[in-house]
């Protein structure tokens, strides 16, 4: 009997350890402040995607973007947009999916950023 009870504690042991060796890195970098900046002929922006847990693999992620549009090689005044965005987190894929256009959010923990299809936004917080 106390054979057994000295097995069972091991074994709990080694699953508790598997359990603490298998945490999910991207889920555990996901939330945060990422920004991103572009520039072209026509226009100037800035992004910042805010990224909140909600619950279980549900996601808030909150765009915030300001640009200037270019007329004539003349920046025009400063513009705000706000965005709200549902997504859901698919842990075998390790990407956000957003709920409303289906955009895919794939996250890079060792170079600190995250992507939306072509964009790429560096985390900072």
């Amino acid at each position: 009997m106390k054979n057994l009870r000295i097995t069972i504690g091991v074994m709990v042991l080694g699953y508790a350890f598997l359990l603490g060796c298998s945490t999910d890195k991207v889920r555990d970098f996901m939330p945060g402040v990422y920004v991103n900046s572009a520039g072209g002929e026509f226009s100037v922006a800035s992004d910042t995607l805010a990224i909140e847990l909600v619950e279980g693999n549900n996601y808030v992620v909150h765009r915030r973007t300001g640009f200037n549009l270019v007329t004539n090689g003349k920046l025009g005044r400063r513009e705000y947009e706000v965005e709200k965005w549902a997504a859901i987190y698919n842990p075998s894929a390790q990407v956000l999916t957003e709920t409303k256009k289906g955009k895919l959010i794939s996250f890079f923990p060792d170079s600190g950023s995250l992507s939306v299809g072509q964009r790429v936004y560096k985390k900072i917080d």
